[in-house]
């Protein structure tokens, strides 16, 4: 029978957020190997749900019914950012004069916070999480211009790391202190298949050192930290683990680093989040994917420290029946202890 709605599964769901943290935070073995995603696409939502999507709120049904133990909620901070596919206006940080010139927004909202948090089934949490500091320079700036300033101007790509970490901290602060909040996400995407985006000499100067006051802010609240990154981060890995001071990492591809392998390297000091091949997820059929996610749930998770789901996200290209088909295995393995 081909999947396409949650009613073709066998889940039945009873979340339970203390399950999720024990795996994040490898305090011994969970009762089960918990689901993780940063996000599902809302194409694909609609159509499993076979309905449409209209607020974070109509969300809930999704994660909850997909057997998740969580809700991916996120503030609200209005900024005006260029990107590729307008050049029209082009980036709205140029030089010191656009830099002294933009108007930087002076607060964050929480509303989603406020009305998804009531709403939640019992045994969920919020899991806060936003876009990064990196990808939001490149926005403000451009990743072209952003290179060229790296050494043309480095006080003025300095002021452009601060002005967004102090934001970020603010930000960051008021998510953590929100009591339904059982973990953040920093997510920033800092490489690309075979390297870092700048040199990691810059990200040591520029990125990480807000990176550690985000994970300090979320530690000092006793929750975990969770890093979604992208890209070919090995050198810079010992950085994101010894200083920032992560407690799991999310996104691997296996061309760069097969989840498998970041276990043997990291698994003793973090989680391991996802790692289903996006690739393996999209084109595979479903003996296939069955017979993966049962590797990943016995070889990564057995022993806690892993939370399966893709290497990346729930993309609209990932086809709805192997999506089911990794959940819905995920799901009958957990009753088999």
């Amino acid at each position: 029978m081909t999947l396409r709605t949650f009613e073709d599964t066998c889940m039945k769901p009873s979340p339970d957020f203390e399950q999720f943290r024990k795996a994040v935070m490898r305090d011994g073995t969970p009762d089960y190997v918990p689901f993780y995603e940063l996000f599902a696409n809302v194409e694909i939502m609609e159509a499993i749900l076979g309905k449409k999507i209209t607020d974070r709120a109509s969300t809930i049904e999704f994660y909850y019914k997909a057997g998740y133990d969580y809700l991916p909620t996120f503030p609200g901070m209005c900024m005006v950012l260029g990107n590729l596919i307008d050049r029209s206006q082009g980036y709205p940080i140029k030089d010191w004069e656009t830099f002294e010139k933009y108007v930087w927004p002076e607060s964050v909202n929480y509303q989603e916070f406020e009305t998804v948090g009531p709403r939640l089934p019992e045994g969920m949490k919020m899991i806060g999480q936003t876009g990064g500091i990196f990808e939001t320079a490149e926005k403000l700036v451009g990743y072209e211009q952003l290179c060229y300033l790296l050494v043309d101007d480095p006080p003025l790509v300095q002021a452009v790391f601060d002005r967004l970490g102090e934001l970020y901290v603010k930000m960051y602060t008021g998510m953590a202190q929100i009591e339904g909040v059982g973990a953040l996400v920093i997510s920033d995407d800092l490489g690309f298949k075979t390297q870092t985006m700048i040199d990691p000499e810059y990200l040591r100067k520029y990125v990480l050192p807000w990176h550690k006051k985000l994970a300090d802010i979320i530690h000092a609240v006793g929750k975990p930290c969770l890093l979604h990154c992208c890209g070919n981060l090995s050198e810079i890995m010992e950085d994101i683990i010894e200083h920032v001071g992560i407690d799991a990492k999310h996104s691997y591809e296996n061309s760069i680093l097969p989840v498998t392998e970041a276990k043997k390297l990291y698994g003793d000091r973090i989680a391991l989040l996802g790692g289903f091949d996006m690739d393996k997820l999209c084109r595979g059929d479903e003996q296939f994917i069955r017979k993966h996610t049962r590797m990943l749930v016995n070889d990564l998770g057995r022993d806690g420290g892993y939370a399966l789901g893709s290497g990346n996200s729930i993309a609209p290209f990932v086809p709805v029946e192997n999506y089911l088909a990794m959940l819905d295995e995920g799901w009958r393995l957990r009753g088999m202890g």
